[in-house]
């Protein structure tokens, strides 16, 4: 009896010792699980982030240095021979160039910041006393002159007040030498400053687009991939905010025609609506070619608002085209059409920052 008495015992303890080790291996089994729905959630932004910086930055940088070059090309060819022809030739080739411009205002970070190229290339409003007292003074124009000048009296809203007036279309007979000789000088800073921008991106240059695709493994600039991520979303709420809230609304507000961007060349609404394909750019990942966005993330997350905002970013582009030209008319002329252009814009920041951006913040990258 005793003997058996002992041997129960043994087997109840051989029995206990199972059952807790069969419940540590739950346990494990439950923190591997645990980990591994982690890992699974965890959304890796490499194929997105290289495409950002290659297929939609850098793509629409290049596309912009060599819209200035054509630019720089027809202008030089007006002040040779300063025929109408070719001064309707140089007017177009400015609104090319301001195409891939516009639309890289959706990310006005990085060297365009810290190198101070967008208020180079764009000030606006540009004050017409200051440009006329350029073209009074006794000063030789040349490229180093103007490159001297404040912002506001350079680069491409200069560029436009000599080549158009009042979106009337002028008369090359009108153009001074002293107008031309301005012209091509500012034209060469600003086709300066666009192959500048380019570099500052390109792999044979300081290759910031690497420090955006390298987000999270061994970027200078960006330690995680969701900070580089934040960073596009916040390039895209600034952009609308700006078209919003500023080059719509305050012309608008004020019904001031002189702060209306791009208001000598009746470009104004091509302007806004670019901008807005510009966020559209960057969140479907595509330039020239078609790359991985952000719209593939958010889907994975949340598909209704994938599409809501596709839609929202489409609406606000139509809704823009909609305000009857030009725009500086419209501001007095067509309020409610301007007033539902900002309504439609104001949606799409509105999304991105309370929608959009929050999810970022919320989820986890690898």
């Amino acid at each position: 009896m005793k003997c058996y008495k002992l041997w129960t015992l043994f087997s109840c303890l051989l029995l206990a010792f199972a059952f807790m080790a069969g419940c540590g291996s739950d346990d494990d089994d439950d923190a591997t699980d645990t980990e591994s729905s982690a890992s699974a959630a965890a959304f890796d932004a490499s194929t997105m982030l290289n495409d950002f910086a290659n297929t939609v930055v850098l793509a629409t940088y290049t596309e912009l240095d060599s819209k200035a070059g054509e630019l720089l090309a027809a202008v030089k060819a007006l002040e040779a021979n300063t025929t109408q022809a070719n001064l309707e030739k140089a007017q177009t080739a400015w609104k090319a160039t301001r195409t891939p411009w516009e639309q890289s205002e959706a990310f006005l970070f990085g060297p365009v910041d810290t190198q101070g190229l967008d208020p180079a290339l764009d000030s606006w409003p540009v004050d017409h006393v200051n440009l006329q007292s350029v073209l009074d003074s006794s000063d030789t124009l040349t490229v180093d002159f103007v490159s001297g000048l404040e912002d506001t009296q350079k680069g491409f809203h200069t560029i436009e007040f000599l080549l158009f007036r009042e979106g009337n279309q002028r008369k090359a007979s009108d153009i001074t030498g002293r107008e031309l000789a301005y012209l091509v000088s500012t034209t060469e800073n600003l086709k300066a400053s666009t192959s500048q921008l380019r570099l500052a991106w390109a792999p044979d240059g300081e290759n910031f687009s690497n420090a955006v695709a390298q987000a999270g493994t061994g970027s200078a600039i960006y330690p995680s991939q969701s900070a580089a991520v934040q960073e596009m979303i916040n390039g895209m709420i600034t952009i609308a905010d700006e078209v919003a809230n500023g080059k719509i609304s305050d012309p608008y507000n004020e019904s001031d025609t002189t702060l209306v961007e791009s208001q000598f060349s009746f470009n104004s609404i091509s302007d806004f609506q670019d901008n807005l394909r510009g966020i559209q750019n960057v969140y479907m990942g595509k330039f020239a070619a078609d790359g991985q966005g952000l719209n593939e993330f958010v889907n994975s997350k949340d598909a209704a608002l994938d599409a809501r905002f596709q839609t929202e970013v489409q609406t606000a582009i139509d809704t823009i085209g909609a305000i009857p030209a030009p725009f500086r008319d419209s501001i007095t002329t067509n309020r409610a059409a301007v007033q539902a252009a900002i309504d439609a814009v104001s949606k799409v920041q509105q999304t991105l920052e309370q929608d959009i951006l929050p999810l970022v913040q919320a989820s986890e990258f690898n």
